[in-house]
């Protein structure tokens, strides 16, 4: 895994910083524009989150610093100090996350073969992948997060690992309306009722997946 792409995002943030510093009189930068220090805290938090997920300890530091007054632009300096600490972790071989990197790449693959197959008209073995993939993905999430995925040594079917998922807060109730359709696509794949959806479809549900995982990393 390439470490290059986060770093390079987190130094962009981290020179606007700097140059609202030479521009301020005030270590807090208050004398600036409010609005320019509340978007670079929003860019600030966005990658956080976006780079190591909402359950990390760099998400959990900004929770804690924001928690006290939820005026994000009065905290500017707190919010990039989380934001350089995380950027010289990456940088030094720390980062915390390297077993979610390693399974959205694993899981890439998988999309990309899900997209040659869709590509050469090859629908519903397509489908099967890509939901296969969404499978593994939920059942990782699951792991991370300390929801069970086996009761009596038998594994607990996708769509209790979506609603329990849920219910934890990993994802919104929305992702979840979302993994239901594409586990019912998959399903239809699965069994061979073949005229119940179309390529189309198929095309959107790769997609979706992709983004699915990318955003939310187990």
């Amino acid at each position: 895994m390439d470490y290059r792409i986060f770093i390079k995002q987190l130094d962009t943030l981290l020179d606007i910083h700097r140059d609202m510093q030479n521009k301020s009189k005030h270590n807090d930068l208050s004398d600036l524009p409010k609005t320019d220090r509340q978007s670079l805290v929003t860019r600030a938090i966005s990658a956080i989150n976006r780079i190591t997920g909402i359950n990390s300890t760099y998400s959990q530091e900004i929770e804690r610093i924001i928690i006290k007054d939820p005026h994000l632009h009065l905290h500017t300096s707190s919010v990039l100090g989380v934001l350089l600490a995380l950027r010289d972790d990456i940088a030094d071989g720390y980062m915390q996350n390297l077993a979610e990197l390693v399974h959205a790449d694993i899981f890439a693959d998988f999309l990309e073969m899900a997209q040659h197959l869709c590509d050469n008209k090859y629908k519903d073995p397509s489908a099967v992948l890509a939901g296969s993939t969404l499978e593994s993905h939920l059942k990782k999430l699951a792991i991370k997060n300390s929801i069970p995925v086996e009761v009596n040594g038998k594994p607990v079917k996708a769509d209790k690992l979506n609603a329990d998922l849920a219910k934890a807060n990993v994802y919104s109730v929305l992702d979840q309306k979302n993994v239901t359709a594409w586990l019912d696509l998959r399903n239809k794949a699965a069994h061979g009722n073949y005229k119940e959806y179309n390529i189309d479809q198929v095309i959107l549900l790769i997609a979706s997946i992709r983004e699915f995982i990318s955003r939310i990393p187990a």
